[in-house]
């Protein structure tokens, strides 16, 4: 408060006091729910990643134990492209 005008300090602070308990509100109705829906939508995009990886993996698997020759000079080509790159 200042002893110019306390009044006016005073509705100041009654609406900043308003303004927080409105954008309390706000986050409560709106961000919170949005923030946990993305929080969903991240978790299965994160298990179908996973259960796509582990399909892929065991694919893999069955192709390198099928065909190791294969598998190898894939792997030495792969190597020697990134280790060209990498320099």
């Amino acid at each position: 408060m200042t002893a110019e005008n306390p009044i006016a300090d005073d509705d100041a602070m009654a609406q900043i006091a308003r303004l927080r308990e409105r954008m309390d509100a706000l986050v409560r109705e709106k961000a919170l729910p949005a923030m946990e829906n993305l929080v969903a939508q991240g978790e299965a995009t994160a298990r179908e990643a996973c259960a796509w990886s582990r399909e892929h993996a065991e694919t893999a698997r069955g192709v390198v134990r099928t065909q190791p020759l294969a598998a190898v000079l894939i792997a030495a080509a792969v190597g020697f492209v990134l280790g060209r790159a990498a320099r």
